[in-house]
């Protein structure tokens, strides 16, 4: 947690005030059992009513002072604590979002949605209570033991010998705790992780009538997740009726051997009562910081599993020489790229060379698993490239900063994802400027114009979390109206045409090549009408380029791609 202190630096002048009001606080408390004593020995043994009246006022106006420091205290923690959230929720998304994907696939979606909730609440918690407790336990601890000697010295010995027991108990039953409450948010990790599986997998699990299966799955990461949380709940659990037993056993010794120094005439029947009292005070103090001890072994797993997250550097980071190139026509050249994803044995792609030229359409198709999304996810440097180079318009893809080469970009990804807010909102993620002409011109060319008039507010019906109120065409075509409507260099489609139909799939191709006549067009396509009318064609297999050229030539010269047309045309539309 050391390390997540410096987001509490603007809040010092609060911490500093918490810690003045809780000190008063504890003074004031400290204070009540001398006053009682008083009471007790000047007023009520010698029947001075007016004495009783007049230190029986001060008490609760050191009460009534002692309320509202405890006040004033509470709410400055609060403000506190939750700017210490904040300002770590921001940090941590800030962080995130410099991540790339190979990053998200090591930690996980779920693991960094948890971390940047549940663990920075987890945090917020302990803050609160340290901000008070820190200051008020050790205050209420020490001067109760100097109050308590000054009353009775040898009555003392009885909380000093208490004191060591307790302090003991405590530490072995936090020890035994703190691996659970780590194993705890690593299945909070996984609870989380399925039940988003199965709420963004509904019509999945359901036209499968998995319903049952998702059940079992859900209520074998719940119980797994209970059964560690009843079983840390039950180890700390133990604290509290050990500090009873204690409270109960001091308080028992202290009335025994009180009473025994009262009868030698040692001290007094008040002095007796604020000793009592201050003894309570520190075992107080001390189940106070227990709860404290209780807490900290959650928040140092959640503190540690925050400070991975922060420390994670992404691989794909800016070079030192990164620059900004220039808007315009751009080709995209692949010079024996490999590539292969972390931890895995075969190289996802080896040896790919081709130029992608402006103006002309270069389509990309071959089997699943052949490495089309894989190649097309190194053009916005989604991942780098193992050996050889991307470069756009001459420049290594690394060579440029990721904001400058990314807006030279139009991609549209193999599955299409909306955002919740309006149809406008989503097309204008492109161009956060558009005008209203340039979003009614990106939805006509992207052929999704005539069923936005169809809705009922148009460009302003809303969309639904996920896009789960439109069909898989409509999220389709509003994916491309959204890169179409920044005019990028490059237009990259990852099999973006699959949920349109054949006549909607024609005729946004014409639109397109119109609208894309001075850009570099890539497609990925598993349809082989899609691709055929390309300038350029180019057959992946296992990683590799199985042949490069038009329809017409590749018919010709690649088996493979003839196998492809032959699966998916009758002999007549072959020919």
């Amino acid at each position: 947690m050391r390390t997540l202190m410096r987001y509490l630096r603007p809040y010092r002048s609060m911490i500093i005030w918490t810690m003045v009001f809780v000190l008063l606080q504890s003074i004031a408390n400290l204070y009540l059992p001398t006053l009682m004593s008083d009471i007790v020995n000047e007023g009520v043994v010698k029947e001075n009513t007016p004495y009783i009246l007049k230190i029986g006022g001060l008490m609760l106006l050191v009460s009534a002072v002692g309320a509202a420091l405890s006040v004033g205290a509470s709410y400055l923690a609060s403000r506190t604590a939750s700017g210490f959230g904040m300002r770590l929720r921001s940090s941590v998304f800030s962080h995130v979002e410099r991540f790339s994907l190979q990053e998200f696939d090591k930690l996980g979606t779920a693991s960094l949605i948890t971390r940047t909730t549940n663990d920075i609440t987890q945090l917020q918690q302990v803050l609160i209570m340290m901000l008070r407790m820190m200051v008020m336990a050790p205050m209420m601890c020490i001067g109760g033991i100097i109050m308590a000697v000054s009353k009775d010295a040898k009555l003392s010995l009885v909380i000093i010998a208490v004191i060591p027991v307790l302090a003991l108990a405590i530490y072995l039953i936090g020890s035994k705790g703190i691996p659970y409450f780590k194993a705890m948010q690593t299945k909070i990790d996984k609870l989380n992780l399925v039940l988003r599986e199965y709420l963004t997998g509904i019509r999945v699990v359901r036209a499968f009538n998995r319903t049952d299966h998702e059940r079992e799955r859900f209520d074998a990461a719940n119980e797994d997740l209970t059964a560690t949380s009843i079983k840390a709940a039950q180890i700390m659990a133990a604290i509290m009726p050990v500090m009873m037993l204690l409270m109960n056993v001091t308080s028992i010794a202290i009335i025994w051997f009180g009473g025994l120094r009262i009868s030698e005439g040692h001290i007094q029947v008040g002095d007796l009562m604020a000793f009592l009292q201050y003894a309570m005070q520190i075992l107080f103090s001390l189940m106070m910081a227990s709860m404290m001890f209780n807490m900290l072994p959650r928040a140092s797993a959640s503190a540690a599993r925050i400070r991975e997250v922060l420390q994670t550097e992404p691989v794909i980071v800016d070079r030192d020489s990164a620059t900004a190139a220039a808007h315009g026509p751009a080709s995209v050249v692949f010079d024996q790229v490999s590539f292969r994803y972390p931890g895995a044995e075969k190289s996802a792609l080896s040896g790919i060379s081709f130029e992608a030229l402006p103006g002309q359409v270069t389509a990309i198709i071959g089997g699943t698993g052949s490495g089309k999304t894989t190649l097309v996810s190194l053009i916005p440097r989604f991942y780098d490239v193992e050996s050889g180079s991307v470069r756009i318009g001459g420049v290594d893809v690394r060579e440029l900063s990721q904001e400058a080469l990314r807006s030279r970009i139009g991609f549209v990804p193999q599955k299409a994802l909306l955002f919740s807010g309006t149809i406008a909102d989503n097309i204008r993620y492109g161009k956060e400027d558009a005008t209203d002409e340039e979003l009614c011109h990106a939805a006509e060319i992207a052929q999704a114009s005539e069923f936005i008039a169809g809705m009922k507010d148009g460009f302003d019906s809303v969309i639904a979390q996920g896009g789960m109120n439109v069909s898989g065409g409509q999220k389709q075509r509003l994916s491309i109206a959204r890169a179409l409507i920044r005019k990028p260099d490059v237009y990259v489609f990852d099999d973006s045409f699959s949920a349109l139909d054949y006549k909607t799939d024609a005729r946004l191709r014409a639109a397109l090549k119109d609208e894309t006549q001075a850009a570099t067009v890539i497609i990925v396509a598993q349809r082989v009408s899609t691709v055929m009318d390309a300038d350029q064609i180019i057959v992946l297999e296992e990683g590799g380029v199985a042949g490069i050229g038009t329809h017409a030539e590749l018919m010709e010269t690649c088996g493979v791609y003839r196998e492809i047309v032959t699966s998916q045309q009758t002999e007549e539309e072959i020919a």
